[in-house]
């Protein structure tokens, strides 16, 4: 489906240049002189590689459409994590790298989605949020009460997130798995 440069949003993916490109970021410009253009980071889901383009309203991309399927991870194999599909129970090895640092979040028997392009996984999607153990927690400092400090601790994955004063060592909680950050506390 071809989409007008200035129709371009995060998250999108777009074929371009003959490759396949998530876009990252983007930015609406208007110079004072010339036409407004739309200023857009992307990454290759092939490759890796990192690119900006500048597109105007004029230019006209063509917007891939993914295939989502739902897998189960089963268990990490040195560089290479094995998902299951849920479906045709059949395995699949993708490389760690693929998942980026939401790789430390993975938990045996995880539902995750994989976005396939031309039947080939190039991407895997966490859920939002997960659940985790503080294993180590700094002690509250004295006289520190207010409602926005917060502390460091390191999970049970070894991922460090800053918590409320109150958690504790031993404590689940939720994580928000892209932002890394606190979400609340598992009742």
């Amino acid at each position: 489906m071809k989409i007008s440069g200035v129709d371009i949003r995060p998250g999108n993916i777009l074929e371009y240049e003959k490759g396949i490109w998530k876009v990252a970021k983007i930015q609406h410009t208007q110079p004072g002189k010339g036409g407004a253009y739309m200023q857009v980071e992307m990454k290759n889901l092939i490759d890796g590689r990192k690119t900006n383009v500048r597109f105007r309203s004029a230019d006209t991309v063509e917007k891939v459409r993914l295939d989502l399927k739902d897998f189960q991870y089963l268990y990490a194999d040195d560089e290479t994590l094995v998902f299951m599909d849920t479906d045709t129970f059949e395995q699949i090895q993708l490389p760690a790298d693929l998942l980026g640092d939401a790789a430390a979040f993975l938990q045996d028997g995880m539902q995750v989605t994989l976005e396939m392009y031309d039947e080939r996984p190039i991407s895997v999607a966490l859920p939002e949020q997960v659940e985790a153990e503080v294993v180590e927690a700094d002690a509250v400092v004295k006289g520190q009460t207010a409602s926005s400090s917060y502390k460091p601790a390191v999970l049970d994955n070894g991922v460090r997130v800053m918590v409320p004063p109150h958690i504790e060592s031993g404590t689940r909680i939720i994580v928000d798995v892209y932002e890394r950050s606190y979400v609340g506390k598992v009742s």
